[in-house]
């Protein structure tokens, strides 16, 4: 998965990794985690977080199951640590980035949404924009990344049945 924050991306995640039997991996909890373990905010936790997830998901993928990661990832970087983790594992590698065309609508999304992580900031719409500043396009090794897009204003289901068909389930 991949997209800003408040976008839709960990919805549909969660919904694909139920249809699919997947492992869902989420980069925020786990940084919320780094963060209550009283590391300091100031330092690269949401390196760390991804570099968890990495963890975590190559442990999956070694047992045998698919994983679902759930995280922004805005950079080049981020998205060939995916890439590298499918190689190593031997498994194929989809990506499906979520976004949301209308403005306002993903403002009321941020604005709804109750934070169930304690230690993670209140995602503000400065936040979002800070995002979208530092959203890489996807150019460079990472466009040769099989990925679609899909925008969280059409109805979800049919956002799921596009990204479960791009999946092939």
């Amino acid at each position: 998965m991949a997209g800003l924050p408040g976008s839709g991306k960990s919805t549909i995640g969660e919904i694909i990794g139920s249809r699919l039997g997947a492992q869902v991996v989420s980069v925020d909890p786990i940084e919320s985690a780094i963060l209550r373990a009283g590391i300091d905010a100031d330092q690269p936790t949401g390196l760390a977080a991804y570099l968890v997830a990495e963890e975590i998901a190559s442990t999956v993928l070694a047992s045998g199951r698919s994983v679902v990661v759930d995280a922004v990832n805005a950079v080049e970087a981020a998205r060939l640590q995916w890439r590298d983790l499918a190689e190593r594992s031997q498994v194929e590698l989809k990506v499906i980035e979520v976004f949301c065309s209308d403005e306002a609508v993903h403002r009321e999304r941020l604005e709804r949404r109750e934070s169930t992580l304690p230690h993670l900031a209140e995602l503000t719409w400065r936040a979002v924009e800070q995002s979208l500043e530092g959203y890489a396009s996807w150019t460079g090794p990472s466009s040769a990344l099989p990925r679609v897009t899909v925008d969280s204003t059409q109805p979800l289901g049919v956002n799921v049945d596009i990204a479960l068909a791009f999946i092939g389930a």
